[in-house]
């Protein structure tokens, strides 16, 4: 996919929207405006949430929500969801106005839509002329816009969110003027763009924040650290589709077929590694439902909507109905978790036109994504001692409940590296269901509400699922807020030393215990270095390597230049340390496309006997080495060499520090 288009036109559509929506705030708080008349209400609340977070954010977020909707509908036009187009025009027409206004200038307003008839006689009046305005067709569209967005609400809530009255009010003006926004979003997403992959979704995002994302690492340099604000921007990072489809099919793709080994899924999967030794401990999986799949970090939803085709295709083959295949997936088998809520809300969206793309009447069925964004949640005193008192009967102490409950106060920050206490989660839940709570005083209604809340996250964060993918987050410790880093010392004392590598801790929770598997992009420094040695021997121990894709620098484009050295890898949570995994080196690619090809070769050639670049080594090796470094390219005699001899600091004093010196010349040798 082509993303410069994408690129140019996200940051530029971004900068007009913040300028747009700006002035449309300065319009309605003018004193004596018009919408302090009609839409009181709506005036008060947004000067409550000025008060509330300050004007700049309030605009951030309403310029941030009207890009989204239009970029949405733009989609759905073009791929022929929609009845009529709502940000498109007619068929044949490619310059002219959205579909919707078009009708209503020919006086066919739908009422299914426009429900209220107060709407639907200033539209009329808009556009008839008998209602004055400088700018009646401006108007006229507005209001059908924030129409056809509430019509949308019922069939995908996290895309179509009503946040108050007041996003309504803040209209973009001129969105029908050439060059404005929603006809450069037409050129950019053409109808061949749309149909061909959803993803393009996932890229706009990563561009529309990409100014942010640079603000926050200027502050970096100035020593500034990232807490809730900062964290999204800085650690959004779209995955190239070529590693997607790698973790992917080395992970459901590789379950499936270890339990169907007549399928013909493999004839699917281009970058598919087979294991090299016999599989017998392996997870039993019975039928598709059992492949659960849990993006921890999920973005914008692309490791998801891939896996999505995977599922889709393992569901045709053992023969279920294709009007079914699309909900049961969606309802069985796909998870995520995302503290951003624009990206949680992309994610939902780009799979529900992926399950649109395959059940025309998906939209209908009430179906929603498994995306749960991990919110902060916090309680009072008052609160938390009502609680406390529906807790009758199971058996616990206080301090345990209370710390249950606050468990999820810095969400925001901590995300899915919280680790509720699964078994009284489930017992509140049953103690709940028993004794269904309701209260009509609002201080105990607002408790229950939040506490089903931290429920229903605590349940999202459970663990047990056969599949773990993901591109974590990468921040270094040194750039973490005070209370991440004590978060890490305390609870990932073996990664704490970047956000990464605490997500690859917490994904081997989040798998099966007995065979479930966690296939991730990361950083490639826990290879290496010795402040991952710890976190390399426990891996060893519960969820040794089954297949790697050592890529090294390069293997974003749209990471310019050698800033990052990255390896794909897969790891079997409870599986035998003596088997021997599959290590692709791709570290002297220069680019995706050199990186693809290389592993592509590989994955074709992986049945002979000798494949360049394709080593078979098992994780116990590495523990024969000092500090354990994945150095899986070394010859069986070097290794070997490391046991028989004797380690140069026990006999020479200029030595001592010979394993740092060895850690770090595998570090240089692992990235070449």
């Amino acid at each position: 996919m082509e993303t410069t288009p994408l690129k140019n036109f996200a940051t530029w559509a971004r900068r007009e929207l913040l300028t747009a929506v700006d002035a449309r705030v300065a319009s309605v708080l003018a004193e004596g405006s018009v919408a302090r008349t009609e839409r009181a209400d709506a005036v008060r609340a947004l000067e409550r949430e000025i008060g509330r977070y300050g004007r700049a954010h309030v605009v951030d977020e309403v310029a941030y929500t009207w890009f989204n909707r239009i970029i949405a509908l733009r989609f759905m036009d073009a791929c022929g969801y929609t009845e009529a187009g709502v940000v498109s025009p007619p068929l044949g027409q490619p310059n002219g106005q959205p579909e919707v206004l078009a009708d209503a200038k020919r006086g066919h307003i739908d009422t299914a839509v426009v429900t209220h008839m107060r709407v639907h006689d200033e539209i009329v009046g808009l556009l008839d002329g008998s209602r004055r305005s400088t700018d009646a067709e401006g108007e006229a569209y507005a209001l059908l816009l924030t129409e056809y967005c509430r019509a949308w609400h019922g069939a995908m809530p996290f895309m179509f969110e009503r946040e108050g009255d007041y996003t309504e009010l803040l209209v973009p003006a001129n969105l029908l003027a050439d060059g404005a926004i929603l006809s450069r979003a037409r050129k950019v997403l053409t109808e061949d763009v749309c149909r061909d992959d959803v993803e393009v979704i996932g890229w706009l995002y990563q561009f529309y924040i990409s100014e942010r994302k640079d603000e926050v690492f200027d502050g970096f340099k100035k020593n500034k650290k990232a807490g809730a604000e900062e964290i999204p921007a800085a650690t959004q990072l779209f995955t190239p589709d070529w590693i997607v489809r790698y973790l992917v099919q080395n992970s459901i793709g590789r379950l499936w077929l270890l339990n169907r080994p007549d399928s013909k899924l493999a004839e699917q999967m281009e970058y598919y590694i087979a294991p090299v030794d016999e599989e017998t401990d392996f997870l039993r999986i019975t039928k598709p439902e059992e492949l659960t799949v849990i993006d921890p970090a999920c973005g914008s939803g692309h490791m998801l909507t891939y896996a999505f085709d995977l599922l889709y295709a393992i569901y045709e083959e053992e023969g279920y109905a294709p009007a079914d295949i699309p909900t049961r997936i969606l309802t069985h088998n796909l998870f995520g978790t995302e503290i951003d809520p624009r990206a949680g809300a992309l994610a939902a969206f780009a799979l529900t036109m992926k399950a649109r793309a395959k059940q025309r009447t998906f939209l209908r069925r009430g179906v929603m994504p498994q995306i749960q964004v991990i919110e902060p949640i916090v309680f009072d005193q008052f609160e938390l001692d009502y609680l406390w008192s529906l807790t009758d009967g199971i058996d616990v102490t206080r301090g345990n409940v209370d710390e249950f409950w606050n468990a999820f106060e810095h969400a925001d920050t901590l995300g899915s590296l919280i680790q509720p206490n699964a078994q009284l989660a489930q017992a509140i839940r049953a103690r709940f269901a028993a004794h269904p709570v309701d209260s009509d005083e609002l201080l105990t209604a607002t408790a229950i509400v939040k506490a089903k809340l931290v429920l229903d996250q605590a349940d999202a964060l459970q663990g047990g699922h056969a599949v773990v993918v993901a591109n974590p987050p990468y921040m270094g410790s040194k750039n973490m807020n005070a209370r991440l880093s004590e978060f890490a010392k305390k609870h990932f004392k073996d990664s704490k030393s970047d956000l990464f590598a605490m997500f690859i801790e917490r994904s081997r929770n989040l798998a099966k215990p007995s065979g479930g598997l966690v296939a991730m992009i990361t950083m490639q420094s826990w290879m290496f270095l010795s402040s991952y040695e710890n976190l390399r021997l426990s891996l060893v121990k519960s969820a040794p390597i089954v297949s790697m894709a050592h890529l090294g620098e390069r293997a974003f484009d749209s990471i310019g230049g050698s800033v990052v050295s990255t390896t794909a890898f897969v790891l079997e949570r409870g599986g035998r340390a003596q088997q021997r995994g599959v290590f692709s080196r791709l570290v002297d690619g220069n680019s995706e496309a050199d990186k693809s090809a290389g592993l592509g070769r590989i994955a074709s050639e992986q049945s002979q006997q000798e494949v360049a670049d394709l080593y078979r080594v098992s994780s116990t090796d590495f523990t024969k080495i000092p500090g354990s470094p994945i150095a899986y390219w070394l010859s069986p005699a070097m290794r070997q060499s490391f046991t028989n001899g004797q380690l140069l600091g026990s006999i020479s004093t200029p030595a001592r520090d010979y394993q740092q010196l060895t850690m770090a010349v595998f570090c240089v040798l692992g990235g070449r």
